[in-house]
């Protein structure tokens, strides 16, 4: 992972971020939704810095990405069970939701960061010495105008196989297929974080699944794979067989999936055939050409 000096690994990752995101030190449930607005709306103080419910890691890392669309965060957690605390904590704010086996990444979008604001009041103050409180109301109102002040996005990675697909089913040893999913899930996250960036009225979940899958596996192998990408999917012979795919769906239902699975085997292979066109194109630029063809393809998906 190309990183900065805040690079991050061992069982030193979870203490550090409890520092940024302080939701951290609360446990899902009653009492921790009760508090997280006020520890990350307000900045009110957890009411202890105890993080004994998480297991911790010495292969947890956390870094920094590049990207077209900027730095994004991510952070790996080895244990699935931080992984699955660290998503209800975060993204559910708290609250005690089940995490599908199939999921094994998420992008959470516009985290509160609490030590940027942090670091505006003591700049506004030094800056300022003699404000009162209706001049810093006034900063601060201007501050908040821009999300991008105080918040960030972050993408949280565990490290088992993607979409709990087994090394087995793809012809890979145990040890190539975890290293192999890493590299799926990181780049899977990252063409998410550029084309919501990017691209932010062209969200369409399937696509940009079908999108990231394509890129990850890309990145992985050096060339897209639609069998692979179809069985992340849940997709056999054309047909839905149980997977990823009815996660994206609020109601899914047996002829919803296998139209969708029809449409994604056309997508994939439209796919492949804009990879062959520009041979060697850097992932994150894949990334970007493959979500500009959404107009002109997104039909395909039935």
């Amino acid at each position: 992972m190309r990183g900065t000096a805040e690079t991050l690994s061992g069982r030193q990752v979870i203490p550090a971020l409890a520092e940024t995101f302080q939701q951290l030190y609360l446990v899902p449930g009653e009492e921790g939704q009760r508090l997280y607005n006020e520890v990350v709306l307000k900045g009110a103080k957890p009411p202890s810095r105890d993080l004994s419910h998480f297991i911790t890691s010495e292969r947890d890392m956390c870094g920094f990405e590049w990207t077209p669309a900027g730095m994004v965060r991510i952070i790996i957690l080895d244990e699935r069970a931080d992984f699955e605390l660290f998503l209800q904590i975060m993204a559910n704010c708290c609250a005690v939701r089940s995490i599908p086996d199939t999921q094994g990444a998420s992008i959470i979008s516009s985290v509160i960061n609490r030590r940027k604001i942090d670091a505006f009041r003591e700049r506004f103050h030094a800056e300022h010495p003699g404000a009162d409180s209706t001049a810093w109301n006034a900063a601060f109102r201007r501050f908040r105008e821009d999300k991008s002040n105080y918040t960030e996005s972050v993408i949280i990675l565990s490290t088992g196989p993607y979409s709990n697909v087994p090394a087995a089913e793809l012809g890979l040893t145990g040890a190539a297929w975890l290293r192999d999913s890493m590299t799926i899930r990181r780049f899977h996250e990252c063409t998410h974080f550029i084309c919501r960036k990017l691209f932010p009225d062209q969200i369409s979940v399937v696509w940009d699944e079908a999108v990231a899958d394509t890129v990850g596996i890309y990145s992985a192998y050096g060339k897209p794979d639609t069998r692979m990408a179809e069985r992340f999917f849940g997709i056999t012979d054309g047909h839905y067989t149980g997977g990823r795919l009815e996660n994206y769906l609020e109601l899914p239902d047996p002829a919803t999936l296998d139209r969708l699975a029809a449409g994604l085997h056309r997508l994939l292979a439209e796919f492949e055939k804009i990879v062959q066109e520009h041979s060697g194109i850097a992932p994150f630029d894949l990334a970007i050409l493959l979500e500009q063809q959404q107009e002109r393809l997104s039909g395909l998906l039935g």
